[in-house]
């Protein structure tokens, strides 16, 4: 039996125990025992100057791919032989190099396996979407922060970045797979006979409408906990003893864990951002 720190906070729900640690990522994720943890969901401070609640979001960048470097050197001792960590990195247009910074960081622990694209927000032209669609207009679904500005874009896209110990980690494609559009496929070959494909790596999560950011996400930098759901159940939710995220912020990963029965270890540095998380899972039971 695996033997965990003692948390600030834990939860039983179902059959899955999920603790919850007030304090530094580092500290914690040096307690944890080697190989512990199947899977790793968690999306770590961009450095790009976010207003956290406590947190500085604006160290030297020497200095935060250092630090980067050191979380994931830990997470990568804490994962099992066959685990993997599903890293979700963003950047902005005045510093595009910032999520890809993160991943050469993270190159010396640990292989880059996938490279998934979450779309926060796409626009799909009618002439483009084809028949079966039976669109009547040209669609644009999702949201995204607007961009005022004649150099940039608007930003609709995060990486979501995949390691694993070797690079040999299996998936269950299937888990989160989409149906056949052409069903012809699925007599035309053998693994297409449940009516499903791999959805590729281009996933497409929208953030849920708010009515107020203060009162219904008070954090800055969130995911939607689909994200972290549809990541574990790539992996496989079968295989899995335990989740861990060393940046717990307002909890979507432990979200996810408690409407999958899955143990979880989060960590967060800052007290108001856990007390929330430790709120909304207890909402999602």
């Amino acid at each position: 039996m695996t033997r965990f720190p003692e948390p600030h906070t834990s939860l039983k729900i179902g059959r899955a125990t999920l603790r919850f640690y007030l304090g530094d990522c580092l500290e914690v994720f040096g307690l944890l025992p080697e190989g512990c943890l199947d899977a790793i969901v968690t999306s770590p401070p961009y450095n790009l100057g976010i207003r956290y609640h406590t947190y500085d979001d604006t160290i030297p960048r020497s200095r935060y791919l250092d630090w980067t470097g050191q979380w994931i050197g830990l997470a990568a001792r804490s994962l099992a032989a066959q685990g993997s960590l599903f890293l979700n990195v963003g950047s902005k247009p005045t510093d595009p190099w910032t999520a890809l910074d993160v991943a050469q960081a993270a190159r010396q622990h640990l292989r880059l396996q996938n490279t998934i694209h979450w779309i926060k927000s796409i626009a799909i032209e009618k002439a483009l979407a084809g028949g079966r669609t039976k669109l009547e207009e040209d669609l644009a679904v999702g949201h995204y922060k607007p961009i005022n500005s004649e150099r940039f874009l608007h930003d609709c896209h995060e990486f979501v970045f995949h390691f694993t110990p070797k690079g040999e980690t299996p998936l269950r494609r299937q888990a989160i797979g989409v149906k056949y559009q052409d069903k012809s496929n699925v007599t035309r070959w053998r693994a297409a006979a449940d009516d499903l494909r791999c959805r590729g790596n281009t996933w497409f999560i929208p953030y849920e409408t708010i009515q107020s950011r203060e009162k219904d996400r008070p954090h800055p930098a969130t995911f939607p906990p689909r994200l972290p759901e549809m990541c574990l159940r790539l992996h496989g939710v079968d295989r899995i003893r335990t989740v861990a995220d060393p940046f717990l912020g307002l909890g979507s990963t432990a979200v996810a864990c408690a409407q999958l029965e899955l143990n979880f270890v989060g960590v967060e540095l800052d007290k108001r951002y856990l007390e929330e998380a430790v709120e909304r899972v207890k909402a999602a039971r």
